[in-house]
């Protein structure tokens, strides 16, 4: 897939509230907590317009049973996807604009999750410095493929800074 880089859009957080409320009609009482997390999340931040939202649920197992239900609303099924216990599905084909990360409620991916975008949050010159990076990316690699590879280094060591953030606070 093709690398988009947008500027942040306020349109991203209503993008995740509609979301919201669709899956909310799709899962019911099964939902316990919804997250808006990722680079769409954190105002100033370049970003894929893709909107990484997490749901949180008690029973993991429970969120196979709609694989059927969200293929046929058009929803790619990518099960774990590399991550034991995540649910991951992908709204929006080759023009992505979703990627829906189900959790059980005390996974520890939600918090690294978390403590991230909060960080960037509040370190405006982290958020100058990541999108930078971005930019530079863009220009030397035009699919996703390469694209996200590259960033896995940059993005390891931000989130030790966030750890050790989070730590202090």
């Amino acid at each position: 897939m093709k690398v988009r880089l947008a500027d942040y859009s306020e349109n991203w957080v209503k993008l995740f509230q509609d979301e919201i409320e669709f899956l909310r009609k799709i899962f019911g009482d099964e939902i316990v907590r919804f997250e808006h997390f990722g680079s769409t999340s954190v105002p100033g931040l370049k970003a894929k317009p893709v909107i990484d939202m997490m749901c949180m649920v008690n029973d993991i197992g429970i969120v196979d049973l709609f694989n059927d239900q969200m293929y046929t609303l058009g929803y790619d099924v990518a099960g774990e996807w590399g991550i034991p216990g995540r649910r991951l599905f992908q709204k929006g084909g080759e023009n992505r604009t979703h990627h829906i990360h189900f959790y059980k409620s005390d996974n520890p991916q939600i918090e690294r999750h978390l403590i991230f975008r909060d960080y960037l949050r509040c370190h405006p010159e982290e958020i100058a410095r990541y999108s930078r990076f971005k930019e530079e990316l863009v220009q030397r690699f035009e699919h996703t493929s390469d694209y996200s590879p590259a960033k896995k280094t940059f993005v390891k060591e931000m989130e030790q800074l966030a750890l050790a953030w989070f730590n202090e606070t």
